[in-house]
């Protein structure tokens, strides 16, 4: 099974930001989710591994190939949908996905118009694929960026921050394309979403200020502190001397009332229940801890 290794990749920008501090993971293939504030260091190390820019040290391999080193090759096996996917609004899907393919090699006229016409099924556009570009829906538009990301029959699929304004339906329908597609090959889902990573990958890491603060499987790092976190509804003028007190996790707005989930290792008291762990107390205690530490 091929993976993806990164050893001690670091990177610091011309103005003395740090955004990759020795970023080491294992990445099988599978979907892998890659958890982070705005701002963590996400999408430079995907950059960095999608071959768009240089690291000032460490190395990455997929497979036998050196990412760093060896571009032109680990582009053959690639496929990237970033953050900002820009398109061509008055171009229809279909000559779109067909110039793009043609980027990628796929020179023989028969063999790319077949390879066009099956990644626009299976990314449901093709009733679409005449259609203008600037006329798609946010979710179409991402579900075209996959279509793009596949071609070449990708062994490594980056996609960064997919879902981030998608309504639900939508964000439904590419939650289930990425499932798919994550049975074949190795795939990043890079995103500050919680439950992106908790719907659709077996494996994950929380990255904060370029430093990655945990990796392993979602459903192990919610057994770690399960029996940790506590709940209670508070009255807005008490959140003050609240976070005072605990370690405040999350503050929600649930039917009128407000509540808030704390990290403690026993029971707090005043009222305090405990509560069912989810992933997204996982993250939040995990960038607590880092947040004391530093």
């Amino acid at each position: 099974m091929l993976q993806l290794q990164i050893d001690g990749l670091s990177k610091t920008y011309p103005n003395g930001v740090r955004a990759l501090d020795g970023v080491s993971l294992t990445i099988p293939t599978g979907m892998f989710g890659l958890l982070g504030p705005n701002g963590a260091g996400k999408s430079t190390l995907m950059r960095t591994l999608a071959t768009l820019q240089e690291a000032d040290s460490g190395s990455a391999r997929l497979g036998d190939l050196d990412v760093l080193r060896q571009k032109d090759e680990v582009r053959k096996l690639l496929g990237y949908l970033p953050q900002e996917f820009g398109v061509y609004p008055k171009i229809s899907a279909e000559t779109m996905l067909n110039h793009f393919a043609v980027l990628k090699g796929i020179t023989e006229r028969r063999a790319r118009k077949e390879a066009v016409d099956a990644l626009l099924h299976r990314v449901n556009l093709y009733d679409k694929r005449n259609e203008r570009l600037g006329t798609f829906s946010g979710g179409m538009r991402q579900r075209f960026g996959i279509a793009q990301a596949l071609l070449g029959d990708p062994k490594l699929i980056i996609v960064d921050e997919p879902t981030a304004g998608l309504d639900p339906a939508e964000r439904i329908r590419f939650h289930n394309l990425l499932a798919e597609i994550g049975e074949q090959v190795v795939v990043i889902l890079s995103t500050h979403i919680v439950e992106d990573v908790s719907d659709l990958c077996s494996r994950m890491a929380i990255i904060s200020r370029g430093r990655v603060l945990m990796s392993g499987e979602p459903a192990e790092a919610i057994r770690e502190i399960e029996g940790k976190v506590w709940r209670r509804s508070v009255p807005r003028a008490d959140l003050e001397a609240i976070e005072k007190e605990h370690t405040v996790l999350t503050t929600k707005l649930v039917g009128g009332k407000t509540y808030v989930h704390v990290f403690h290792d026993d029971d707090p008291g005043e009222g305090f229940e405990g509560v069912k762990v989810s992933l997204e107390d996982v993250y939040f205690s995990t960038l607590k801890e880092a947040e004391k530490a530093a």
